[in-house]
């Protein structure tokens, strides 16, 4: 492990998803999940997105259109509140998830759409 890149990595990380999100992910790693923590945090985080070409809100836009392709709710849900952290509006929100919807498909994004009116919810009631 390059740990420059992995705190690097840990820092975006803790700045898009939050803290709390983060250490939790951290602290819970067994031997078992620890690897998969450690090259998510380092690969994804310390060197993808620390890259200088996109900025962090458009990266989080890409994350929400490939996430709805994907189907992932739970990564969607926690791919929400970076987004929000990174500046997207509800707004631009919606606007990926049609977009998606045409070109991934409307069940997709239905869900992307259910996923994120929960995380807006928990948002507003916090």
């Amino acid at each position: 492990m390059n740990k420059e890149k992995f705190e690097k990595g840990l820092e975006i990380r803790k700045s898009v998803l939050g803290s709390d999100y983060v250490n939790k992910s951290i602290q819970n790693a067994d031997d078992f999940n620890r690897p998969m923590q450690e090259l998510v945090t380092e690969y994804c985080w310390g060197e993808v997105w620390a890259r200088p070409g996109l900025p962090k809100k458009t990266r989080s836009i890409i994350n929400l259109a490939m996430i709805t392709a994907l189907n992932r709710p739970h990564e969607l849900k926690l791919h929400v509140r970076g987004a929000i952290n990174n500046g997207l509006t509800k707004e631009e929100i919606q606007e990926v998830f049609l977009q998606t919807a045409i070109y991934c498909g409307v069940p997709a994004a239905i869900d992307s759409f259910r996923s994120a009116k929960e995380v807006f919810e928990e948002m507003e009631n916090v």
